[in-house]
């Protein structure tokens, strides 16, 4: 007989079945599809596949950048049994320092027992060959190939191309890109790594991998290569920039810049002393680094876009152009110099003692008559001086692609006022007219202020040719807005620099026909002389710390009959512009124009294969500095 308790028991009974049948319907059927594919994500692990970085070429397709295979020894601890007496046996083969085993505890710490753990990057053949023919008596130890980058030419091109490094918590934070989380991914720290990084990156590829229950992998199951880098090609030309290298290289320090006059494109670009980018993409060492941070003369900056230095005479074409344009004089102003001029209680000097007489523009430029540019600067003001300057590129950031350009210093009344708080003095119009005082630039400024004058064009300077084939120079330009006499008077003082007998360049002068360069040298002073010294005589630079030597300039541009490159050379505490910069400017320009004439050549030849790829001793002012050693 059925009570009714046995009716509800039974009632009880039958709807929590029906509740398990509809819950087993509905995970089987209903929502059969999503968990296989949950289950299928358990079982199959998708891990990202480090693209190779695009390669860095010159214009004629000289490697600049590039890839090379990267052996490691690596190590899986569940195969190794006692894992300290495996890290002693590849210590023998492999030197660790208590550095990396530090680092090596650190790691097993840290990952899976089956996770490998790299004991040793950047192998040598001989290194890889040793662990090889022992790898029967090192069990869980392999070795693993990837790829590292490479700079064929070292120091040479570091402060342009920059290096690669493994991304820090700055470079991630915010930025989605799952690359950056792969081991040994590396992106650009400096230069045109940095520049183009994104370019030169690449697209990841995939793989898929079936791992069990704890995420041990059993096999491959696919794979997909990512899309490498994109090839980048820059208006350099390799053998030009080594040559500059070695060159400037034969001084303490300094900096030069040869820009192709049509078109803007950066032909070469040092910065002296250097560091050899190639440490730093295998992981450079504490004490070597240290060692850079420390040495007075900064290899790690790049002068030729971030060293901000007083132009000296080099500026005093920007003064003569400012004066012309005003209207106020002409090429036939005539100033007589008697190796000083008086304002006020002040007395400023030229840097020949005894005057050069009676000067025209265009003498004034070729002898550097520094008097003759005090007249001019009181004539016309600061204001006109300081916007003829910023037209030619001085006093703002050129926009070139690298990181780190600084922008230089154009000063005038205005800006006195508002940064100083102070007012503008006459004395400083005729210091800035001198490229001294406030004034500052950088040797790339100065190469496109040459590029400007010699071209007559507003010619912006560039670094990139081609991206992946996608063409990016640029070679139209507006003109520069400047009268063509005025500009020709000008061409024509520095062409007296450096080709006429005494010219302040004269002995730098190119003899070559055909490729004559013009240009114009300048000191920058970096001391004060005093009243007292002056009395007794003025040091000269080699008597003094080379700390507290002039600066040594020079700027010129080549062939003058058809202006083709355009150089700025800077160095350091050289001394005279005339004696020790005018002299690696010559000759950077005459290999410039004898690599074009050995290429033409080449060229020309049928069964040929198409290319791979103001001087004199100065007496600076004793109360404001002023030009010293022309």
């Amino acid at each position: 007989m059925l009570s009714r308790r046995t009716l509800v028991l039974g009632g009880l009974k039958g709807a929590a079945v029906s509740a398990l049948v509809a819950r087993l319907y509905y995970l089987q059927i209903v929502e059969s599809d999503r968990y296989t594919t949950l289950a299928e994500d358990n079982r199959i692990s998708l891990r990202l596949i480090a693209p190779p970085r695009g390669q860095i070429l010159d214009r004629f397709g000289v490697p600049l950048a590039v890839n090379e295979q990267n052996f490691s020894v690596v190590l899986v601890s569940e195969r190794a049994g006692d894992v300290q007496q495996i890290l002693d046996e590849v210590g023998r083969l492999v030197p660790l320092t208590e550095a990396d085993e530090r680092r090596i505890q650190r790691d097993i710490q840290r990952s899976r027992v089956f996770t490998p753990i790299t004991l040793k990057e950047n192998l040598t053949w001989d290194q890889v060959s040793a662990v090889e023919v022992n790898l029967p008596d090192l069990p869980g130890v392999s070795i693993d190939v990837g790829q590292v980058r490479s700079y064929p030419f070292g120091e040479a091109l570091a402060h342009v191309l920059g290096y690669v490094g493994a991304p820090n918590e700055k470079d991630v934070q915010g930025v989605s890109d799952p690359l950056l989380s792969l081991p040994g991914f590396r992106i650009g720290k400096g230069g045109v790594e940095r520049q183009f990084d994104q370019a030169l990156r690449g697209t990841a590829g995939n793989r898929q991998l079936e791992v069990n229950a704890v995420g041990r992998v059993i096999r491959e199951l696919s794979r997909e290569n990512g899309q490498p880098g994109r090839q980048t090609v820059l208006t350099l030309d390799a053998k030009l920039q080594h040559y500059m290298h070695q060159r400037l290289s034969a001084e303490e320090s300094g900096a030069a810049v040869v820009i192709d006059v049509n078109t803007g494109g950066v032909q070469g670009l040092c910065s002296t002393p250097s560091f050899d980018p190639n440490q730093f993409a295998m992981g450079i060492g504490y004490d070597a680094y240290q060692a850079l941070l420390n040495d007075e003369r900064t290899p790690l900056i790049n002068k030729a876009i971030a060293g901000q230095y007083p132009p000296g005479s080099t500026f005093k074409m920007m003064t003569a152009l400012a004066a012309l344009e005003s209207g106020i004089v002409n090429a036939e102003h005539r100033v007589f110099c008697s190796g000083h001029m008086e304002l006020g209680s002040h007395r400023f000097h030229c840097w020949r003692r005894g005057g050069h007489g009676t000067m025209d523009m265009v003498g004034a430029l070729m002898h550097s008559c520094d008097v003759y540019f005090y007249d001019l600067a009181q004539r016309i003001g600061m204001d006109r001086i300081a916007d003829m300057a910023r037209r030619f590129g001085l006093g703002s950031r050129v926009g070139l692609e690298l990181p780190g350009e600084r922008p230089g210093l154009i000063p005038d009344p205005q800006w006195k006022r508002t940064t100083l708080k102070k007012p503008w003095h006459p004395g400083e119009t005729l210091i800035a007219s001198m490229g001294q005082g406030y004034v500052l630039s950088t040797p790339l400024q100065l190469a496109v202020m040459t590029a400007r004058l010699a071209s007559g064009r507003a010619v912006q300077p560039h670094l990139a040719k081609s991206i992946e084939g996608e063409f990016q120079e640029q070679t139209e330009w507006p003109l520069i807005g400047v009268k063509p006499e005025n500009l020709a008077t000008v061409l024509k003082g520095m062409n007296g620099v450096s080709n006429v007998p005494g010219g302040t360049g004269y002995k730098s002068r190119i003899t070559v026909p055909g490729m004559e360069l013009a240009g114009k040298s300048g000191s920058a002073q970096v001391r004060r002389i005093s009243m007292a010294e002056r009395s007794s005589g003025v040091r000269k630079n080699e008597d003094l710390p080379w700390r507290e030597r002039d600066h040594a300039l020079f700027v010129a541009y080549a062939p003058v009959h058809a202006p083709k490159y355009a150089c700025a050379v800077f160095v350091e505490h050289g001394g005279s512009g005339g004696a020790t910069a005018a002299p690696i400017a010559r000759d950077i320009l005459l290999e410039c124009q004898m690599l074009d004439a050995a290429r033409h050549s080449v060229a020309q030849q049928p069964q040929a294969a198409a290319p791979a790829g103001s001087m004199g001793q100065g007496t600076p002012s004793t109360t404001v500095p002023v030009s010293g050693n022309e």
